[in-house]
């Protein structure tokens, strides 16, 4: 009798353990709130962004997202539509001004901090990995450039995180949808900021099966987390397909005249060199930790989601910084190893030695030096951040260069503008050969009456030349002999020229140019470039 009724107890134990093992696997996870340091941090971010990042200016991409907050649609050639709803918003509440637009990316940096801590705390770390985790984030010149500027590219970093925190908490044992729903709900508004989060999806569907949460794959969780994302994708998607999938093309013209072929190694040394080398010791001993240790096993598909990603991306000889939003869990696993090693000052080491380099490299990615101060600072240190364009960036690396030129090019075209007698001022129509040029005019443009520019290149062109007849233009950015086949006239109007400004940009005179030979529509389609 007594080895019967021990079988019982002993069998309902047994049917017991996935859900005990479950929970176990969470049971280690530290409760309670954030340290007040790592909430200091986060605000010291966003002051600094908002204090310094105006000091250069626009930089030229967001010139173009207020244009395209203009059209709100489901989709644009360069990019999915959230980022553009998401500044209309606040255009719509707080204006355009510099700072308005420069509010959301601060913020979202304070908030990439935050989750830092918590990818720390979801990995097991307690306070200390938090405040680890939170500062090895702050150390990294990529997000500190990313919330410093508009762009879809911040809001990535911050899917990926949400995402990677999400996919933390899972267990094999995962009972509820809760999880699930909020999953696919990051991945499909991520989806519609930008298509990068599809590498995210491929690395977690690998680890899906590689790893122990392949006992979900039976159960409707996770293609309900699939089913969710691909809804909120599909707009967009539709889009693509009326528009001839024009951000197709868009890649494969930038992959072959555009970007730098860089090698794989190129790629990762770049990718080591954005996230701040320093940093490098924490994230490969947290990916390592990730892949191989037994503390690690529930975690282990966040170590597979950055090896699919590195692979992808460095097979299409992508930009460096695409891969960054796949760091902050390793930062924060790594965070965690430094925690539990038996030299407790170990951590506050890390901190200080993060601190020191991230405020070191700062500069690069804000603008906290005067210009001038800044190119003495990056000649002394010897440092350029890796070229992953072909095009010439001048004295000040691209991303920083990108903020200048565009007020002196607003003023030669306003000189043109002013010199046509006042008829002719109000047919004539501002062409510009990229999205920066036509968004700076656009935008700067307004206070001195010039009206909106348009342009051939990506988004611009769908939305098409503005009228049905043109008989007189202002080109800018253009080569005089190109356009001898297309116009009567072409007269030089002037020319603009910034020290800090790209070379490039500045080659080519202001144009006035008269009696379009070719039909509208013809000379719209030749001049087409998706790049």
């Amino acid at each position: 009798m007594s080895g019967t009724t021990d079988a019982v107890p002993a069998a309902a134990k047994a049917a017991r353990a996935p859900a005990a093992d479950a929970r176990s696997e969470t049971a280690s996870q530290p409760t309670g709130g954030l340290p007040w340091t790592v909430w200091g941090l986060a605000v010291a971010v966003v002051i600094i962004e908002m204090a310094f990042g105006p000091r250069y200016g626009l930089f030229r991409d967001e010139y173009y997202y207020l244009a395209c907050a203009d059209h709100l649609g489901w989709g644009y050639v360069d990019h999915p539509p959230l980022s553009i709803a998401v500044l209309a918003s606040v255009r719509a509440v707080l204006g355009d001004s510099l700072p308005a637009v420069r509010l959301v990316p601060a913020l979202l940096g304070g908030a990439l901090v935050l989750l830092g801590a918590l990818l720390a705390r979801a990995l097991g770390g307690g306070r200390r990995a938090q405040l680890l985790g939170a500062v090895a984030i702050a150390a990294v010149p990529e997000y500190l450039g990313q919330a410093g500027c508009y762009s879809m590219n911040i809001l990535d970093a911050t899917f990926w995180a949400v995402a990677a925190l999400l996919v933390a908490r899972l267990t094999p044992g995962e009972r509820g949808w809760r999880r699930f729903v909020a999953l696919g709900v990051v991945l499909g508004l991520g989806l519609l900021n930008k298509l990068s989060v599809l590498f995210f999806g491929a690395g977690l569907a690998v680890a899906l099966v590689l790893t122990p949460l392949h006992k979900l794959l039976p159960k409707p969780g996770p293609w309900l987390a699939a089913a969710i994302a691909a809804v909120l994708f599909t707009p967009h998607l539709v889009w693509q397909v009326a528009n001839g999938f024009p951000t197709r093309e868009f890649i494969e013209n930038a992959t072959r005249y555009k970007n730098v072929a860089l090698t794989p190694l190129q790629f990762l040394g770049g990718s080591v060199l954005e996230m701040n080398p320093v940093t490098a010791p924490l994230w490969v001993a947290g990916l390592g930790w990730l892949l191989a240790a037994k503390r690690a096993r529930p975690f282990r598909s966040l170590g597979i989601v950055y090896l699919v990603a590195l692979a992808i991306l460095a097979a299409q000889h992508s930009k460096p910084y695409y891969l960054a939003p796949a760091y902050p869990p390793l930062l924060a696993a790594g965070a965690v190893l430094v925690e539990n090693l038996r030299w407790r000052w170990a951590t506050a080491a890390a901190v200080v030695v993060l601190l020191v380099a991230g405020a070191g490299l700062a500069p690069f990615a804000i603008p906290v030096l005067p210009v001038e101060a800044f190119i003495a600072y990056q000649h002394w240190l010897g440092i350029s951040p890796p070229q992953s364009e072909r095009a010439d960036s001048g004295v000040l690396p691209q991303f920083f260069a990108d903020h200048f030129g565009w007020e002196e090019l607003t003023q030669a075209v306003v000189a043109a503008y002013r010199s046509l007698p006042p008829d002719e001022q109000r047919q004539v129509v501002i062409v510009a050969s990229n999205y920066g040029e036509a968004g700076a005019l656009s935008y700067l443009g307004r206070r001195y009456g010039l009206p909106p520019a348009v342009s051939q290149h990506n988004s611009f062109y769908l939305w098409g030349p503005g009228r049905d007849r043109v008989a007189l233009a202002i080109l800018v950015g253009m080569d005089p002999d190109n356009l001898r086949s297309a116009w009567s006239s072409i007269e030089v109007a002037g020319r603009w020229h910034s020290r800090y400004a790209i070379p490039w940009q500045q080659r080519w005179p202001v144009l006035v140019c008269r009696g379009l030979k070719i039909p509208l529509q013809e000379a719209w389609r030749r001049g087409k470039h998706f790049i």
